[in-house]
């Protein structure tokens, strides 16, 4: 099982080793700084206001307009089949929360985020919308430093590649469930596995079709191992 379908990490500590980090993001900085900006939360930098720390919220900012540039010029020219109405439901698969989240643990960016120690115990690493902000804010900061060439080959070597799984996992749960009613079945799913305290919970979730067990999934919350669960009935049909 490959890190995609495993689902959430569960990250238990911060890496600090950046140059690793760069390896994995195929782009080395010239101004590392900008790189540490990228990834702090505004959690710590409102605890470490003294040292100067600066959120990433406007390099998020900046990292979403350039990411939704390449990402619609990237599928103008692949798709010139598709109107403008197929273009925007596909674009928004791939650069929604989920998506960019999924993309985020095929690098492996979770544990160099900066969090607060209120954010890191709450599990802050695993959650979607704290780890997308992270990696447009990091788009935006390989634009700053190298300018938009190096950020457009680093959206499309991890962000718009693999294209058919990720609108798969993102599309998931409604896919599953057309696919059962045009059999004439039911989707239920079930929590069958339930750890952590509760500011950190890990849920294990079983989807069944038709009464019948399909696949399991975990994650942070019930819902993204729903998600999980149904991308692993639907990949397991295809197989």
């Amino acid at each position: 099982m490959n890190q995609r379908e495993r689902g959430y990490f569960q990250v238990k500590e911060r890496h600090t080793d950046l140059s690793s980090l760069e390896e994995a993001l195929g782009y080395r900085f010239r101004s590392r700084a900008l790189l540490v900006h990228a990834l702090t939360h505004s959690s710590y930098a409102n605890e470490h206001k003294k040292e100067g720390a600066e959120h990433n919220e406007r390099l998020e900012f900046l990292g979403d307009a350039i990411l939704e540039m390449c990402s619609s010029d990237y599928l103008y020219h692949r798709y010139p089949e598709k109107n403008e109405g197929e273009l925007s439901k596909l674009r928004a698969s791939l650069v929604c929360e989920p998506t960019l989240a999924l993309c985020a643990r095929d690098f492996n960016l979770m544990p160099y985020l900066r969090l607060g120690k209120g954010e890191d115990m709450a599990g802050g690493r695993t959650r979607d919308s704290i780890v997308s902000d992270a990696v447009e804010s990091v788009i935006a900061a390989i634009y700053l430093d190298g300018g938009y060439e190096p950020a457009r080959q680093f959206i499309l070597e991890h962000i718009l590649n693999d294209i058919d799984s990720k609108k798969l996992y993102v599309d998931s749960k409604s896919l599953l469930q057309e696919k059962a009613q045009a059999a004439g079945q039911t989707v239920m799913y079930r929590v069958i596995d339930e750890k952590g305290p509760d500011h950190d919970k890990w849920f294990t979730v079983e989807v069944l079709v038709g009464g019948t067990v399909c696949a399991a999934g975990d994650g942070h919350t019930k819902k993204s191992a729903e998600q999980n669960a149904a991308f692993r009935a639907l990949r397991a049909e295809k197989d």
